[in-house]
């Protein structure tokens, strides 16, 4: 399998409300300390935490919302699917 972005395409990635994820979403998150651009595997909205992976199916585990930064909305000028409304400013724009 080949990973969903390569280097050295581009990505915009913006903040994000944590709470607005889902799984198949890519995410800017810290995990044990490093900050990865990683996929939602799966989501846990009482315990406020996702569940980030590879696009191969290997879990890196469980990061809490506050550890979530961004989400990534495009990469090298395509719109990622599924990534509008999720940006933090779009909460408040009602």
């Amino acid at each position: 399998m080949v990973p969903l972005i390569r280097s050295p395409q581009q990505v915009v990635v913006v903040p994000v409300d944590p709470a607005r994820l889902e799984v198949g979403d890519i995410v800017l998150a810290r995990v044990a300390g490093t900050v990865y651009l990683h996929l939602v595997w799966s989501v846990n909205l009482a315990g406020k935490r996702v569940q980030i992976s590879n696009n191969r199916g290997h879990v890196n585990g469980w990061t809490s919302h506050d550890r979530v930064f961004g989400i990534c909305v495009a990469v090298d000028g395509v719109t990622r699917s599924g990534a509008a409304g999720k940006a933090a400013d779009s909460a408040d724009s009602s």
